[in-house]
């Protein structure tokens, strides 16, 4: 059914066509009801910029403690004791905490993810990348997704953290089952217990690892997070481990799916494309537009902590309030004709990595390596077009980004 011939009462989120194109379900909801509650979900869907940013850099009102004990609140008690440990985990982490706990991970992380480490990997980005092109550049077709973006980052992370390049299929089991519940708009049992599955080899996995590093200590940001320390302070293990499984998910789905998001932006609007190639120093406000246009973090969670009255609406403490980054970033309230893709844009003050002081840790090595992955494909295979075989999106809502993107190399 079509977002325009919808009413509120019988709006279904995730009806035919939202992974592909969420935009007008976003639209919908922005013009008839930006504070909407979704049974659907089990929480508010705030979805106009200026609620979003606000609720966003408003941790008193909107934490991020606890709002996983409220997402499995909808599961059955039975299934909740059995997962226990899946929720442990995401009550320890940077993402889940507040200030201080926040201020103080955060800070840590801070000392061990410089700018000059991220500086620094220019070099390494640029040679993984031709490598990848070396090896598909003589055939007639090849997956954006499966042939390069995702190599692209998994290599990159694994390099810096340290851990075996052999492992990254593993990883993507691993990540592809807790992010499958994660950025699932239902709260299913079976999904939950398959997602605490994959997390739990995952924190293994890095047990051992930091462990070998606490004995013999390596160049590797596994190590320096190990040992990193602010006022004597150090991570604790339960917070140790959840940074690294951070790192290491977030390190490489968010630059997987705004590299196979970006360059199927552009080649659905060759205009934009030819200008980008014509002109290779946009590339910078090109990127910032694309995550505006089509961002790979459609949604964040938060929990109120008091009543809240907002457009009308009475939102209860201890409700799940959802940031929708993505309608947020199409708000024409915020941006000139937002459903148009313009590389040249400027101020675009988008909020695809979040904003306040959740903004994504990770946002400057995410750039960089997107926009020499675009920079390097855009030269080097400059007659790529889209392939006969459609674009496959991943059937989640919090990371929006594509399974499978066929092109084809020829002219």
């Amino acid at each position: 059914m079509s977002p325009a011939v919808q009413t509120i009462a019988n709006l279904d989120l995730e009806a035919s066509g939202f992974y592909s194109d969420p935009y007008p379900v976003y639209r919908f909801l922005r013009e008839n009801d930006p504070v909407y509650w979704s049974p659907q979900w089990g929480g508010w869907l705030l979805t106009r910029y200026q609620d979003v940013a606000a609720m966003l850099r408003d941790m008193r009102r909107f934490s991020n403690v606890g709002r996983m004990s409220r997402f499995l609140g909808w599961l059955p008690e039975k299934v909740r004791s059995q997962i226990r440990p899946f929720q442990e985990h995401f009550e320890q982490g940077l993402i889940n905490s507040d200030p201080p706990n926040h201020t103080r991970m955060r800070g840590l992380l801070n000392k061990a993810f410089t700018p000059g480490l991220v500086a620094s990997q220019a070099t390494r980005i640029q040679a993984i990348v031709d490598s990848l092109l070396d090896t598909v550049e003589a055939k007639k077709q090849m997956d954006i997704i499966s042939d390069f973006a995702f190599l692209l980052p998994t290599t990159v992370i694994a390099q810096m953290l340290g851990v075996p390049l052999e492992d990254r299929e593993q990883f993507k089991k691993w990540a592809d089952g807790v992010n499958a519940f994660v950025g699932t708009g239902r709260v299913l049992s079976d999904l939950a217990v398959w997602a605490q599955g994959c997390l739990l080899e995952l924190r293994e996995y890095f047990r051992a690892l930091i462990a070998q590093r606490r004995a013999q200590p390596q160049e590797d940001l596994i190590t320096v997070l190990a040992f990193a320390e602010d006022e004597g302070v150090l991570f604790n293990d339960s917070e140790l481990l959840s940074v690294c499984v951070t790192l290491l998910l977030a390190g490489y789905e968010t630059t997987m799916s705004l590299i196979g998001n970006a360059m199927l932006a552009l080649l659905r609007n060759p205009d934009q494309l030819e200008r980008l190639k014509g002109n290779p120093n946009l590339m910078t406000s090109a990127i910032e537009e694309l995550l505006r246009y089509d961002g790979p973090i459609h949604r964040q969670w938060r929990v109120a902590t008091e009543d809240i009255e907002l457009a009308g609406k009475h939102i209860h403490k201890g409700e799940l309030v959802a940031a929708m980054l993505g309608a947020a970033n199409h708000d024409p309230a915020q941006f000139t004709d937002p459903d148009r893709l313009d590389i040249s844009r400027q101020n675009t003050r988008h909020v695809a990595f979040g904003y306040g002081i959740h903004f994504c840790l990770g946002a400057p090595l995410a750039r960089l390596e997107s926009q020499i992955a675009l920079q390097t494909l855009l030269r080097r295979i400059p007659y790529m077009r889209l392939a006969d075989d459609p674009p496959v999106w991943r059937q989640e809502i919090t990371i929006h980004g594509l399974k499978s993107l066929p092109v084809a190399l020829g002219d």
